[in-house]
């Protein structure tokens, strides 16, 4: 039965999305095609990874779980239920203090069982006027433990004034997703070289989607 359910709210929140931002994907330099991958997006909304998984076609919707943060999404029953049943979520603990595995370790696992991920390099919402924040280092050591997949920015636009942060009343208002070219960690590429170059590829991407 919760299997039926879940599927149904999966079912029910793709066709919520597409009716609220009319979302429109935009595959810049890269093909939707049934390969492992690390989409990396720039977060100003809790509804990002919703807009791109949402955005996937189903066959790839099926193998592609988000890494969100426990303490958001384990708060209410609801929401647990749809971040484990319907979305599959890769949940972290983003408190230092209270964490007992780490982040990276998680990801990575889950990485080994052959599914493909949705993550936000920046760590927290953006609430300034940049167009990102500089990015953690999790992006970096993901991708120095599987150099062989490849790392897909994606840019989100519009979300956040589709639901402003603090408001319950989505304004209708049309999204784009766009997919850009992957990029892979150079061997022996240093940290801050490598976290330079995703946040570049990713303001590029935000270009091809404005064309």
């Amino acid at each position: 039965m919760k299997t039926i359910v879940a599927h149904l709210t999966g079912r029910a929140i793709v066709l919520t999305a597409h009716l609220i931002t009319a979302v429109r994907a935009i595959w810049d330099g890269i093909e939707p095609v049934p390969a492992q991958r690390i989409y990396f997006a720039n977060h100003r909304s809790n509804g990002d990874f919703v807009l791109i998984w949402t955005s996937l076609p189903s066959s790839l919707r099926r193998q592609t779980r988000p890494v969100a943060g426990g303490d958001y999404w384990l708060a209410t029953k609801s929401k647990s239920f749809v971040i484990r049943h319907v979305f599959n979520g890769v949940l972290i603990d983003r408190n230092r203090e209270t964490r007992t595995e780490d982040p990276v370790k998680i990801i990575v696992g889950s990485l080994d069982q052959g599914t493909s991920l949705i993550l936000f390099p920046e760590g927290t919402r953006n609430t300034t006027e940049e167009a990102l924040l500089p990015f953690k280092p999790g992006l970096f050591h993901v991708a120095e433990a599987r150099p062989e997949i490849d790392l897909v920015p994606v840019w989100i636009e519009n979300l956040n004034r589709v639901l402003p942060k603090g408001e319950v009343v989505p304004i209708p208002l049309a999204c784009t997703v766009t997919f850009g070219a992957p990029i892979r960690l150079s061997p022996g590429e240093a940290k801050g070289d490598f976290l330079t170059r995703a946040r570049d590829a990713l303001l590029t991407t935000a270009e091809g989607g404005a064309r």
